[in-house]
């Protein structure tokens, strides 16, 4: 959701804007990955799906099992033939970061954008930008959700209203604390289903276990108040109680009055707790 990068690499997928089309759409290219490059995929993800084996959503799990994508890095068209019957959704290949109305456009008509190149060997415990890694593995399982699916459509129909009223900002929040960051609470346990955190070994454990963290009900004014980490693990959560409660608590919302009223105030600190909040424990109870 930024503009586009001119990055260059090893990989020769990596930051290629000159071959995409009007809507930064491009081949997979699924042949141009190296046999070192599917090796580093198979390391990446085996760590990570013991991880998320014990930490992850139901959701995500059964997603990931019906993708069938641990021994190489997984061709766009084959995830489409499970998705498209499943929730009307496909991926489409992406260079790197693309232009916010792109983005929108693209989920509104249930395109998913998957960036195409992978992360080099160096960048293993921590990447700047997303990768095929992070966008296959952490989204587009929960892509196979209903809840997700829907969510993610109607924030894409959402986008052009923020952008029109200076608010995209706000709007970004709510995107970054539930689909990137976001966790849910599952038989009384705290369990991820945000893909940021899906993705990343360190964040994984962190997000559910760390005893000082501010983990708080899932509420989207307050989230699209709320600043956020680009640097280091998150210091606020927001929890749902469960994967329809991110729709169902949306639907009512008229949003143009609330971005008037809050869009030039400053958000409030990544950690800050406002008085009388209710926030959860690592075992999903409340505090």
């Amino acid at each position: 959701m930024k503009t586009p990068q001119t990055t260059t690499s090893k990989s020769g997928l990596r930051g290629e804007y000159g071959k995409v089309g009007a809507d930064y759409t491009a081949a997979q290219e699924w042949d141009a990955y190296t046999p070192a490059m599917h090796d580093r995929w198979r390391r990446l993800y085996h760590a990570q799906a013991e991880l998320t084996r014990r930490h992850g959503c139901r959701a995500f799990g059964e997603g990931l099992a019906r993708l069938d994508c641990a021994q190489a890095i997984p061709r766009f068209s084959d995830a489409n033939r499970v998705l498209e019957p499943a929730t009307g959704w496909r991926l489409v290949a992406v260079p790197g970061f693309i232009p916010d109305a792109v983005f929108f456009e693209h989920l509104a008509h249930r395109r998913f954008p998957v960036t195409r190149w992978l992360r080099e060997e160096h960048e293993l415990d921590y990447l700047v930008e997303p990768d095929v890694f992070h966008d296959f593995f952490g989204h587009v399982p929960m892509l196979l959700d209903p809840a997700i699916a829907d969510f993610l459509q109607a924030y894409g129909t959402a986008g052009a209203r923020a952008m029109e009223l200076g608010a995209l900002d706000m709007l970004a929040r709510l995107y970054w604390y539930t689909i990137e960051f976001g966790l849910v609470r599952e038989d009384g346990e705290l369990k991820v289903f945000g893909a940021g955190i899906l993705s990343s070994a360190g964040e994984t454990r962190f997000s559910v276990t760390a005893p000082d963290v501010l983990r708080l009900p899932f509420d989207p004014l307050r989230i699209m108040r709320t600043g956020y980490r680009i640097d280091a693990f998150q210091e606020t959560y927001f929890v749902l109680e469960s994967l329809p409660e991110l729709v169902e608590r949306l639907v009512a919302l008229d949003l143009t009055p609330f971005y008037a009223r809050w869009r030039h105030t400053p958000p409030i600190a990544p950690g800050a707790c406002l008085p009388g909040e209710t926030t959860f424990t690592n075992l999903g109870e409340t505090a």
